[in-house]
């Protein structure tokens, strides 16, 4: 037990300062650094409620989420690359779209923000668009309000407990919200892809 917490950072509340990000110039060939996390999600919005896990594998070229019920069965595998994005569900029938935010709003019930979400996951901002950012007195990301969402975070992994690169300290908790809906995210492992 001592050594699962020792692993673990918790998320002052207090706002120190606050950074507003204008989107940069090199918005268009802004890029993320690949990973494979695998965790758990909670989603709430006025017309359901879904909790599961969630393995996803990202690189500058694509993502791969698979959405898993409590139990282990897939629910939804989304995957984008530059051609667009798709969704097959537990019946294995596959949808397409544009954006995955329409996708997942038509055939989930609720929006998964992947653009933003791809830079929120690991503490950032995202630089394609205007981003107003709140840090704490270790200078970590407490709160991230960028295209309308507004991301929480709540605890951080400690540097030696994420990947070999020690120089990444990843989120492990933290939540977003717009609207009526909020996505709460945990992180039970960041891997290195």
């Amino acid at each position: 037990m001592l050594v699962g917490c020792a692993t673990l950072t918790t998320q002052t509340t207090q706002v120190v300062r606050t950074v507003v990000f204008e989107p940069s110039i090199e918005s268009d060939t802004a890029i993320t650094n690949d990973f494979e996390l695998l965790g758990r999600v909670s989603v709430r919005n006025a017309q359901q409620r879904f909790s599961g896990n969630v393995h996803w594998q990202h690189t500058k070229h694509e993502d791969t989420v698979l959405l898993l019920s409590p139990l282990g069965q897939a629910v939804a595998e989304i995957f984008r690359n530059h051609d667009g994005v798709s969704l097959t569900t537990s019946k294995q029938e596959t949808f397409y779209a544009g954006n995955v935010e329409d996708l997942t709003a038509e055939l989930l019930g609720w929006r998964l923000p992947l653009n933003g979400l791809r830079y929120w996951v690991q503490g950032k901002h995202s630089p394609l668009s205007r981003a107003s950012v709140d840090y704490d007195s270790e200078d970590r990301v407490i709160a991230i309000r960028q295209d309308g969402w507004e991301i929480m975070f709540t605890q951080y992994f400690s540097a030696d407990a994420v990947l070999s690169d020690r120089s990444a300290v990843r989120p492990r908790i933290f939540e977003l919200r717009i609207e009526d809906l909020t996505i709460r995210m945990v992180v039970d492992q960041w891997n290195k892809v």
